[in-house]
């Protein structure tokens, strides 16, 4: 199946007026940031996805944990799309850029075991932070304050990842 990405309508940047006329982002930083705002965006949908379906052994844990990596998710995206806009560049996180611009696997459909789940979720945390990182030194040499940002998230998002992946982790043998 094709998906056909419609015509963005926000290619020219914004004009610059008043107190607007301050740094603009270089065509590399808008579209690092934009990589990570769609991937950011996806896992938002993914986390959501995984509480609604899962089933089985922690399910109330994993449920309740599900719903702090999605606000993790939502706020990240949200204060990387404003960051673009206060840098002159225009967000896009319409579903077929989102489709066609992730790099997130797929995630099951229908309900899904809570081991299943754990797995696929921190997979897909895992790829949303080796987004951040891929693009970081780019990010850092072009804009400081939004590597910075970039900071925030992959921390946040880690220590989810540690959350929910040490559900179905097993401890080191005592030696």
């Amino acid at each position: 199946m094709s998906i056909d990405i419609p015509t963005p309508s926000g290619d020219a940047g914004t004009k610059l007026e008043n107190s607007e006329a301050g740094f603009v982002a270089p065509a590399r930083l808008h579209e690092s940031l934009q990589a990570v705002l769609v991937d950011l965006v996806n896992l938002h949908l993914l986390g959501k996805q995984a509480h609604w379906n899962i089933v089985g052994t922690n399910f109330r844990d994993l449920h309740l944990n599900l719903d702090e990596l999605v606000t993790v998710a939502r706020v990240g995206a949200d204060d990387v799309a404003e960051r673009m806009r206060a840098l002159h560049a225009t967000p896009d996180a319409r579903v077929a850029v989102v489709a066609a611009g992730t790099s997130l696997p797929e995630f099951a459909a229908g309900e899904i075991n809570t081991t299943d789940a754990i797995k696929l979720v921190v997979r897909a945390i895992e790829a949303t932070v080796g987004t951040m990182r891929e693009v970081h030194d780019g990010v850092d040499e072009d804009d400081p304050t939004s590597a910075d940002l970039l900071h925030e998230v992959i921390a946040k998002l880690e220590q989810q990842a540690w959350f929910i992946g040490a559900e179905i982790r097993e401890p080191s043998p005592l030696t």
